[in-house]
């Protein structure tokens, strides 16, 4: 290069102006502003936006880097703010519409995110990512044909997108349509025939625990557990699915593999000590439940309790129990039946009819005391 050349260089250096300068200085900082934010150095980018804010207060890019800084930090009030701010002077500005939208999820205000979801939609209108989070959000209000119906559209777009078959899924599972749930999550086998996520395996067996269609589920919270061993969907689902088969044995096995990993799970106790009952195993039924009761006051501790009292023939100390969960929990149909064969046990069959009557005085009609009210009399 002559000495010439390095002249008009330096005399084109020169000749830019403030205003160049500055707007010279905000793009270099915006580069290494996202650059920092890739790379998980969120502080040493916030930094660098800020510094963009000092020379425009309303940049764009700074106000979105701002703001997905924060929601990287999982800050989501702060990142609101910054995306609202862009949006006052940039409102068709995507990045954060979608940032914005992301945060009203996070923050589960899912009716704020579709609305922003549906203002991104009129600006990116096939864009399948922002799709499927609409139908997820119309999926957590309950609004079941607006999210069937934007899943679908995307199906259309990508035949076999995995957020759209998984979220029809939950759709179904969410409305009690389990055969429907299961067409989509077996797709999603199809899909991923060699690596399935862990979800959809105890998804599709708790379809299965559901439609009772025990041996089923069991096939698929096995293969959840062949992934991960320890996983506690997997094995809940695995120890309910025997409970339903009635063999209580290998329930049992599964609730303690669950108490090895969580031994002070209130629930898992209760379900131990009701394994042990059904098994006519009495005295390891009462230890479990009382470990339930120590941790904090369980309505099933107490009813087996009560129900060992029964086998036992203490059909007093049942009633007492049973009577004592009725006064919280009076339109639970079992607690009639239960005292009510009670007292038929102890000889007292006006107070059978009399507790069968309360509960049909409820309003409530249930074939099994119509049936038993039936029989006493």
């Amino acid at each position: 290069m002559t000495d010439e050349s390095k002249d008009e260089i330096v005399d084109t250096e020169k000749e830019l102006t403030p205003e160049e300068q500055r707007l010279n200085e905000i793009s270099e900082l915006s580069k290494r502003g996202y650059q920092l934010l890739k790379e998980n150095l969120i502080e040493d980018a916030a930094i660098l936006f800020r510094k963009i804010l000092e020379l425009d207060t309303n940049n764009n890019y700074a106000l979105v880097g701002l703001g997905d800084a924060a929601r990287k930090q999982g800050k989501y009030r702060d990142a609101v703010r910054f995306y609202q701010q862009c949006l006052i002077t940039h409102d068709d500005n995507n990045y954060a519409l979608f940032g914005l939208a992301d945060c009203y999820k996070a923050l589960n205000q899912y009716s704020n995110a579709i609305e922003i979801w549906e203002k991104y939609l009129e600006h990116d209108s096939t864009n399948v990512t922002v799709l499927t989070r609409v139908a997820d959000a119309y999926r957590k209000v309950r609004d079941f044909r607006r999210s069937k119906e934007i899943y679908l559209k995307v199906l259309e777009m990508e035949e076999n997108n995995p957020y759209a078959l998984i979220g029809l899924g939950h759709l179904h599972y969410d409305f009690r349509e389990y055969e429907d749930a299961l067409t989509y999550w077996e797709r999603m086998l199809d899909v991923k025939r060699e690596n399935v996520d862990i979800r959809v395996l105890t998804s599709l067996g708790n379809c299965h625990r559901k439609l009772k269609t025990f041996e089923q589920g069991i096939k698929y919270f096995g293969m959840a557990l062949e992934q991960e061993p320890g996983n506690f969907y997997a094995l809940f689902g695995m120890a309910d699915c025997y409970r339903g088969m009635d063999d209580h044995q290998a329930s049992l096995d599964y609730w303690k593999r669950i108490l090895k990993i969580d031994p002070h799970n209130k629930v898992i106790l209760t379900r131990v000590g009701d394994a042990y009952r059904q098994m006519e195993q009495f005295d390891d039924a009462e230890e479990y439940y009382h470990k339930a009761l120590n941790i904090e006051f369980d309505v099933y501790a107490i009813l087996g309790l009560a129900l060992i009292n029964k086998a036992r023939g203490n059909y007093k100390e049942a009633v007492e129990s049973l009577l004592g969960l009725l006064r919280n929990d009076q339109k639970n149909h079992r607690l009639y039946t239960e005292i009510a064969e009670c007292y038929m046990a102890l000889g007292e069959k006006s107070k059978a009819i009399e507790t069968l009557q309360s509960f049909q005085r409820l309003g409530i009609r249930n074939m099994y005391v119509s049936q038993m009210l039936d029989n006493i009399r």
